[in-house]
């Protein structure tokens, strides 16, 4: 099971673009905590604290709001409008052993035999796949053994070998890495991948900006 990790919140008493940049320049992180039926909170976070865990790939989290403690998951993360600063983040109400959709990040692990070959490079249009489990048994993160790919062989989202539990919600068929050989045109001015590979699928998009129906 992915490691709960406990984050301090408190109430915002107020709300809008002005007040979450007076936040922001104070070190405070704002977030919105909904779900079950319980209406939509307005919280803000230390910023720092909060940072630490997010870009650790962390996800479940005992958020310690006004005396009492509430299990929920990270749902969403908003940008600046250079996609860089991270400025607002949203929590969902979870119990762990209700089921929930989620992105996990693949580390890729072990020397493809591929590589060995001279002008073998390898490309992975994935960085994370989507899956279905209960809450108790997300991980932050899956690692997935690449040692046996070779020279012109992909592999797919259905080949991962996923924990007891998970279901995939990825397309099956979706390359997650591959194998493929530059070859440079005889006049060695061009160099092509064979296999047309395009450029590497984009996963998501980092909002513009926070969304002020969230401040």
């Amino acid at each position: 099971m992915s490691q709960t990790h406990e984050l301090s919140a408190e109430k915002r008493e107020s709300v809008g673009t002005r007040e979450s940049q007076r936040l922001r320049k104070e070190g405070k992180l704002p977030a919105v905590l909904y779900g079950h039926k319980l209406g939509t909170e307005h919280i803000m976070l230390d910023a720092k604290e909060a940072l630490t865990h997010f870009e650790a790939g962390e996800k479940v989290f005992e958020l310690k709001l006004g005396g009492k403690s509430e299990t929920a998951l990270l749902k969403d993360l908003a940008y600046d409008y250079l996609g860089r600063r991270i400025i607002h983040a949203d929590f969902e109400r979870v119990d762990l052993d209700e089921k929930v959709t989620v992105h996990i990040p693949i580390h890729f692990r072990g020397d493809a035999k591929g590589l060995k070959a001279a002008g073998a490079l390898m490309i992975h249009p994935a960085s994370d796949i989507q899956v279905e489990c209960r809450v108790r048994d997300m991980q932050d993160s899956l690692d997935v053994d690449l040692s046996h790919l070779d020279v012109n062989e992909s592999m797919h989202a259905s080949e991962i070998t996923l924990p007891s539990g998970w279901t995939l919600m990825s397309d099956a068929d979706a390359v997650i890495a591959a194998i493929q050989v530059k070859k440079e045109e005889a006049e060695g001015e061009e160099v092509e991948v064979e296999g047309g590979a395009g450029e590497p699928e984009v996963i998501a998009e980092k909002k513009d900006d926070e969304d002020e129906s969230k401040e």
